[in-house]
């Protein structure tokens, strides 16, 4: 398998879960503004999306949405227990999370990115999105995960999302709760072995 990713984006947490479940997988970085692969390919002939991440299989085919490739990398290898079982009431409240993570703290976190976005839209979207750390650590006061308190796929992309509070002076000290939560994540080997290679390549 191939996973394309560019550092510091989404694509930290289907790398994080190759590395959980050590599955082989090749990086192969992406240029987010060129839109060319470190080895020379047109990534927009692989992903007419144009953003990572995407996982390329040994068959050819290629799944992209982050969400979609944590599942099938964690269906790869269900007894390491990263995603409930199929058709389990764990695995909707799994579905539940990652699209909340996706479209409310991903998706928050998306137009600040923006360098043209007015100040009064970016004071609307900060206001936003602290709306929904609100109810972040309100559902993790007291556990160690967002599903079954185990940690799994949604833990792994939540920790990723959660980084880049700090890209926009965001101090997640002010939600009791999710700093511990994030430094958890952190000290996981597989988490600390995939921070090392994307800052390496």
């Amino acid at each position: 398998m191939k996973l394309y990713y560019a550092p510091n984006a989404c694509s930290l947490a289907p790398h994080i879960v190759l590395r959980e479940l050590a599955l082989p997988f090749e990086l192969v970085r992406v240029n987010n503004q060129t839109k060319r692969t470190a080895d020379g390919g047109d990534f927009l002939a692989l992903n007419p999306k144009g953003y990572v991440a995407a996982l390329q299989l040994d068959s050819g085919q290629v799944l992209t949405e982050g969400p979609a490739i944590v599942q099938y990398l964690a269906d790869l290898r269900p007894e390491a227990g990263l995603a409930p079982a199929a058709g389990s009431w764990a695995r909707n409240r799994l579905h539940e999370w990652l699209n909340f993570i996706s479209t409310e703290i991903h998706g928050g976190f998306g137009p600040l990115f923006n360098r043209t976005l007015p100040e009064e839209a970016r004071t609307w979207w900060h206001a936003r999105l602290e709306k929904r750390l609100d109810y972040l650590a309100a559902a993790l006061r007291g556990r160690q995960a967002l599903v079954d308190d185990r940690y799994g796929v949604a833990d792994a992309y939540l920790y990723t999302v959660l980084r880049w509070a700090a890209l926009f002076e965001i101090d997640l000290a002010r939600w009791p709760g999710l700093p511990e939560y994030q430094r958890r994540i952190e000290t996981r080997p597989a988490v600390q072995r995939a921070l090392a290679a994307e800052a390496a390549a």
